[in-house]
């Protein structure tokens, strides 16, 4: 849900930088079948479960968010870039993004048939093509333009499979508290990364904070999502694009980068 990232620091639909997971001892704790750890792992599971249906049932959405991203420099020092922005989502093909960060203030608007990338720190935006669904244009944007949204996997209609794909352990952690609303606070494990997901209780199940830490990288960078604002209605403008007379249109190709982290950083974490 951040906003557009380079895809050679990033795979998946988001890159995921991350931190050491304070439980840690409590998760290298094996899981059996019929083991308390296996029947915690499939309540886990049924969380988690929940909040995705519960989100992909929601056909407009407009979600206000804050996110950080931790780099390893080459000298070791762990380095956190913190960016603002919102998604404006109406199913199945539309979709705004803005985030704005230090480093860049971009706007992303697809309308069901045209892609448009206002940078507004250059005064310029591109515009491409590309009918299809919002989910059409996630994959649009990593495989033919090396750009992705991280955090959109919670939006996917199959966001409950992409999340455990390569899963390996799930836990209940307990509760947690984000901006004063009670959580079921839950984390996963995979090879290469753990992360974690905190989910508003009660009858509306939204994803509140989402972690992800890198366990391939030194220094375990982290990937932090927090969701400010959940809204289901709509401005009936939303999608509508209304480019500055003042900015210049360019070939998207032609677009400077975009990233919420500035040329130079290395070393981020990725989820796989």
């Amino acid at each position: 849900m951040s906003l557009l990232r380079d895809q050679s620091c990033s795979k998946l639909i988001g890159r995921m930088a991350k931190w050491p997971f304070l439980f840690g001892a409590v998760l290298t704790i094996g899981v059996s079948v019929g083991s308390p750890a296996a029947a915690e792992s499939g309540d886990a599971e049924k969380l988690l479960r929940a909040m995705t249906n519960y989100v992909t049932g929601q056909k407009n959405l407009a979600v206000a968010f804050d996110s950080d991203i931790e780099v390893i420099t080459n000298n070791l020092q762990k380095i956190q870039f913190t960016s603002s922005g919102q998604v404006q989502l109406s199913r199945p093909d539309k979709l705004r993004v803005v985030r704005t960060g230090g480093y860049r203030d971009v706007e992303i608007v697809f309308d069901g048939k045209v892609l448009t990338v206002n940078n507004k720190d250059d005064k310029d935006y591109a515009q491409i093509e590309a009918p299809g669904s919002a989910e059409d244009l996630i994959d649009v944007l990593r495989e033919r333009h090396g750009v992705i949204a991280p955090g959109a996997d919670l939006l996917l209609a199959n966001a409950f499979d992409v999340m455990m794909a390569d899963a390996v352990e799930g836990n209940i952690i307990g509760k947690g508290v984000i901006d004063g609303v009670e959580c079921d606070h839950l984390a996963f494990r995979n090879v290469e990364t753990d992360w974690q997901i905190w989910i508003e209780a009660g009858a509306r199940p939204i994803p509140r904070k989402y972690v992800i830490t890198s366990k391939s990288i030194a220094g375990a960078p982290q990937y932090t999502l927090r969701i400010k604002e959940w809204k289901t209605d709509l401005p009936a403008d939303a999608f509508a694009f209304k480019p500055d007379p003042s900015f210049k249109k360019i070939a998207l190709g032609d677009l400077a980068d975009i990233d919420e982290v500035p040329q130079g950083s290395t070393k981020t974490g990725e989820k796989k």
